[in-house]
C-alpha cells in the first residue's frame, strides 16, 4: 500500500456522512441495515452501570424510535431494569457488520406510559407473553427443567383468555444527548460525525471527528 494508493482512495471517496438531522440519518441507515443484515438489524447493545458504578452491557432489540428517542422493552426486575431504575442514563450501540457502520448513542432514560407497554406486549407472540411471566429474569435458576416447569405452570394459568402484561414488564426510552455515526473507510481513515444537543435542546450541533 503506497501513499499514492491511500491518497487516491481518500480523494475518490464520494460516500461520506452528511445531513443535519441525526434521526433522519439513523432512519436511512436502519433501512439499509434491514436490507443487508442477515439477522436482527434492530439489535443494539445497551450499556448501564450498577450500584458499584461498574459498567454492564447486553444486547436488546430496538422497538421504535422518533425524535423523542429510542425505545425498547424489558423486565424491570432484571439486572438491566434495576440498573436503569437506579441511574436513568444509558448508552446504545448499533453495529452493522455487513454495512461496516455503527451508531453510538448516549442519553437519559425514561419509562414509557403503561398503555404503551400494554399495547406492545399484546403484539408479542402468546408464547413470549407467557415466557415473560415464567422467567424471573437475571435471578438464579436450578436448571433448564425448572424454567420449563415455570412455563408449563403459567401456560395452564393463562389457558383461557388473553395474557396480560406483568406489572414488572415495561418500556423505556433513551432520549439522546449525543449520537455519533461511524463509517468504515480504507486504511482506517474512517468517517465519524458527532451530533450533540444544543443547550436549549431545540437543535443539534455537528462535529467531524478524527478516526
Amino acid at each position: 500500500m503506497t501513499d499514492n494508493t491511500a491518497e487516491a482512495a481518500f480523494q475518490n471517496d464520494d460516500q461520506t456522512i452528511t445531513g443535519e438531522n441525526p434521526f433522519l440519518l439513523f432512519q436511512d441507515w436502519l433501512a439499509l441495515a434491514e436490507q443487508k443484515e442477515p439477522n436482527d438489524p434492530n439489535a443494539m447493545a445497551l450499556a448501564t452501570v450498577d450500584d458499584q458504578n461498574l459498567p454492564d452491557v447486553r444486547m436488546v432489540l430496538l422497538k421504535g424510535f422518533d425524535s423523542d428517542g429510542f425505545v425498547f422493552y424489558t423486565n424491570s426486575e432484571s439486572a438491566k431494569g434495576q440498573e436503569l431504575e437506579q441511574n436513568m442514563k444509558a448508552a446504545l450501540l448499533f453495529h452493522w457488520k455487513s454495512l461496516r457502520r455503527q451508531v453510538r448513542i448516549r442519553g437519559t432514560v425514561s419509562r414509557l406510559p403503561g398503555e404503551d407497554a400494554d399495547a406492545y406486549f399484546q403484539s408479542r407472540p402468546r408464547a413470549s407473553r407467557i415466557g415473560a411471566w415464567a422467567s424471573q429474569q437475571s435471578r438464579p435458576i436450578a436448571s433448564r427443567k425448572a424454567l420449563w416447569q415455570a412455563v408449563t405452570k403459567e401456560t395452564a394459568r393463562f389457558a383461557i383468555g388473553s395474557v396480560p402484561r406483568p406489572p414488572y414488564w415495561n418500556g423505556y426510552r433513551v432520549t439522546p444527548l449525543s449520537i455519533e455515526f461511524w463509517m468504515d473507510k480504507p486504511f482506517r481513515l474512517h468517517d465519524r460525525v458527532l451530533f450533540t444537543r444544543t443547550t436549549d435542546g431545540t437543535g443539534w450541533t455537528t462535529q467531524h471527528l478524527f478516526p
